[in-house]
């Protein structure tokens, strides 16, 4: 189903309501594949959908073009929820042209045939008219692949931004103003922490590049088209590249008989009688991106795990694995977790969160078995540390980003 976004550009893409899983990155809210057909004397297609959506996006791109199919089609990022319908178009309309740059067309070509297609490559800040409308290309490497870019359409004022200021969430409307506010924020966080996170420090640039086009359209490749709330967007993206964190302290842990889950309970609670935010997630109930999104803003965090066969628990080691794989750094916390006869589950994490290179604010709190009042004592003692240091970093890092 198509949809008029202005006179001259319509959203051609496939919702899929169903999707749960995006490689690993649990999309609670289902998933979005945005294509968009731009009109001028020729037509211009951006982006295609996921392979198995092909056949009905071919089909809908035959109607809406009188049988022809687009002039050109756009790769902005040659990774298969995006690229994977090219196959299908371009066996289906061979006059059709590729524009991509050589990095994209190098990746295409280890995932399809693509030979035999009409390629023309472009490069950053190449114009290319389709008689009334204008498609200029922006390079933005590493936002998230190699090869990521950005489509601008200066007569429409409008970005087609590609993965950068994307949300996974699947719904009946197409714009920012269609969907409650509090989901789209939401989703692009977390969205931001899980795919965007590794390469923050790409975006101020971005962001500067961005704000010499006159721009009151921002349509991503997942999720809603930002039309009512583009300032707001490029604000959060300002503030979560930034890495500044709020006043924040987040409480992760896995238990096995509950004492390390009663520790966890006295942190909170010692962090929280001094009125801080405080998150306490148990990372067997949670999947990994929310804990991820979490973590994202989160000044200070403190890790939990009982000890089994001689270290962590299953579950945690993957929080800590997933955490590193997004360079989730510049955080202040410590471990905690009970023990039987073999230590070994907060001293893990300990090394863990070391090799983060996060500072850590004293020696793991340890519980051999059931926690004691001396212990629990000792658990709030250190969740009122975790919120003094959040409260700290929240404050001497906001000024040093005022004075700069």
């Amino acid at each position: 189903m198509a949809l008029e976004m202005t006179p001259n550009v319509e959203w051609v893409g496939t919702i899929d309501w169903h999707e749960r899983d995006f490689h690993g990155f649990t999309t609670e809210r289902g998933v979005t594949y945005n294509a968009y057909l731009v009109r001028g004397e020729r037509t211009a297609l951006i982006d295609t959908v996921k392979a198995r959506f092909a056949p009905a996006f071919v089909e809908e791109l035959r109607n809406r073009t009188g049988g022809i199919g687009p002039h050109f089609v756009v790769c902005n990022h040659a990774e298969p929820d995006h690229a994977g319908g090219l196959p299908a178009l371009m066996e289906a309309f061979p006059s059709t042209t590729l524009l991509c740059n050589a990095k994209c067309r190098d990746i295409l070509a280890h995932h399809y045939a693509v030979d035999g297609w009409k390629v023309r490559e472009v490069t950053h800040g190449e114009e290319i008219s389709l008689g009334g409308r204008t498609l200029r290309f922006i390079d933005t490497p590493m936002l998230h692949w190699p090869e990521s870019m950005a489509t601008y359409l200066p007569e429409e004022k409008l970005l087609f931004s590609m993965d950068i200021f994307g949300q996974h969430v699947a719904s009946s409307g197409r714009f920012d103003d269609e969907v409650r506010w509090c989901v789209t924020l939401d989703e692009a966080k977390s969205y931001f922490a899980n795919i965007v996170q590794p390469y923050a420090r790409k975006v101020p640039p971005l962001l500067e590049t961005l704000r010499g086009l006159e721009m009151e359209i921002i349509a991503p490749s997942h999720g809603v088209v930002w039309r009512s709330r583009v300032a707001e967007i490029l604000e959060a993206y300002e503030e979560w590249s930034s890495r500044v964190p709020r006043a924040k302290v987040l409480v992760l842990f896995d238990t096995m008989w509950e004492s390390t889950e009663r520790m966890a309970g006295a942190i909170v609670d010692g962090a929280s009688a001094e009125g801080v935010e405080v998150v306490s997630l148990k990372v067997g109930n949670t999947h990994l991106a929310r804990i991820a999104t979490e973590a994202l803003d989160a000044a200070c965090v403190a890790m939990g795990s009982a000890t089994l066969h001689r270290g962590m628990m299953p579950r945690m080691a993957a929080v800590l694995t997933y955490l590193k794989g997004l360079a989730s750094g510049g955080k202040a916390g410590f471990s905690f977790g009970s023990f039987g006869w073999g230590r070994g589950g907060p001293e893990e994490l300990d090394e863990g969160m070391r090799a983060m290179k996060w500072e850590i604010l004293r020696e793991p709190l340890r519980s051999r078995y059931r926690p004691d009042a001396e212990t629990l004592e000792a658990c709030r003692e250190a969740g009122a540390l975790l919120a003094h240091r959040a409260r700290e970093a929240a404050g001497s890092k906001t000024e040093r980003r005022t004075d700069s």
